[in-house]
């Protein structure tokens, strides 16, 4: 099958790392997403560092799946319409995946069989509640730590230690590697095939974040796969298309009815670095800081729909929410993506953050100013335990200003 969608893209099978993502803009038939129109509500819930589920480690099956279901029962009091579920969060996983170990969120031990079937029970529990289930993965993170060794004994990156790299003390799968792009595929994929998913959904981290002093040393996977391209950025760039545009082929055969989104951070380009930009001083830019063309992805039709992180207030002087809200809905139009927008509940009430987020109706204004553009069919909120607790009851001000 993998070697059929590589043909699909015009690519060898076995992916040659010299290949480019140009040869996979073939158009894709789109499919009909029922909530993507209008009306979508959605919250994350993140499992990484067992930030919303589960509460602890080492819970038994039971109250695990207790709490779970809790979460999906407070969706729909909240009024959303799907939950993003986070299945893959450290290159681990939250079903019993023949690609990578038990997640150690589940039971404190990566690898520890945790005695059921949170991805199986969340989809089944979902759609009896009338909830979309969107399967979210991190496609290159390994750990939050730089020793391999603490990885459980059968972990890829122990049976293949130079598939790993070690940026600001974390592991990571290297990006520049086709076999890495091949493994960090199947595994996610593995989902799509076994389970029901509604779509399968990334968040914003492909090449890593900058952080001043640290380089990514991918100087050995440059010069193997690097000829041909302008510079190390536009290599990096294509291996990040590739990894996306692969995905999206891989999924349309597998199961034509899952949708894939993608949920980058807010700023694709400032208009000083790029006339297409936004009218915004972000310090980070998807494009030239984490080799992410998202922009590119919505114009080739690579991807179902878009959740772009804007977690900023409107009028902040850096990335004002109201001017990113104009750009991704001018970006998004006429191409059939569908555009949600990321939500910043856990900002909310936080005096560490500006005034604008001890107001009470930010998000209500938000949701407000997004129905003036057509192609804003609705917004996300991380994450679940904001949900829960409706810091200054902002969520609630959101749901009266709702429809």
């Amino acid at each position: 099958m993998a070697g059929a969608a590589l043909t699909a893209l015009g690519l060898p099978s076995g992916a040659a790392g010299t290949a480019t993502a140009a040869t996979a803009t073939a158009a894709r038939p789109k499919d009909s997403h029922p909530r993507a129109a209008a009306g979508f509500r959605g919250m994350w819930i993140a499992t990484i560092t067992n930030r919303d589920f589960p509460s602890r480690p080492g819970l038994t099956a039971a109250e695990q799946r207790a709490e779970l279901v809790g979460w999906l029962d407070l969706a729909v009091r909240r009024r959303m319409t799907a939950v993003m579920l986070q299945i893959r969060p450290s290159a681990d996983a939250l079903w019993p995946s023949p690609y990578e170990p038990w997640a150690q969120c589940l039971t404190g031990v990566q690898g520890r069989d945790p005695g059921w079937d949170p991805l199986g029970t969340a989809v089944a529990e979902a759609h009896a509640r009338g909830l979309e289930l969107h399967a979210w993965c991190n496609p290159y993170r390994v750990a939050g730590h730089a020793d391999p060794r603490r990885l459980a004994p059968d972990h890829p990156v122990r049976r293949h230690p130079g598939w790993a790299l070690v940026h600001n003390g974390r592991l990571l799968y290297n990006p520049g590697l086709p076999e890495v792009r091949r493994h960090v595929q199947d595994a996610m994929l593995d989902a799509v095939h076994r389970y029901d998913i509604d779509a399968l959904h990334w968040d914003d981290y492909f090449y890593p974040y900058p952080v001043a002093g640290q380089v990514i040393d991918d100087d050995e996977a440059f010069a193997r796969y690097g000829a041909g391209f302008a510079d190390r950025a536009a290599w990096r760039r294509n291996n990040t298309d590739l990894l996306v545009a692969e995905t999206a082929a891989r999924i349309k055969e597998a199961r034509p009815g899952v949708a894939f989104g993608i949920s980058p951070f807010g700023v694709w380009r400032n208009a000083s670095a790029d006339p297409a930009g936004s009218a915004t001083r972000s310090g980070v830019q998807t494009y030239d800081d984490l080799y992410a063309d998202t922009r590119r992805w919505i114009r080739e039709g690579w991807i179902d729909y878009v959740v772009p992180q804007l977690y900023w207030n409107i009028g902040f002087p850096s990335a004002d929410y109201a001017e990113l809200v104009r750009w991704w809905d001018a970006t998004v139009r006429g191409t059939g993506v569908n555009l949600f927008l990321g939500e910043a509940l856990y900002k909310v009430g936080d005096p560490a953050q500006p005034e604008a987020w001890r107001d009470p109706r930010e998000l209500a204004r938000h949701v407000e100013l997004a129905r003036s553009y057509e192609n804003v069919g609705g917004h996300v909120y991380f994450a679940a335990r904001e949900v829960a607790k409706d810091p200054l009851g902002a969520l609630t001000a959101v749901l009266d200003a709702s429809p």
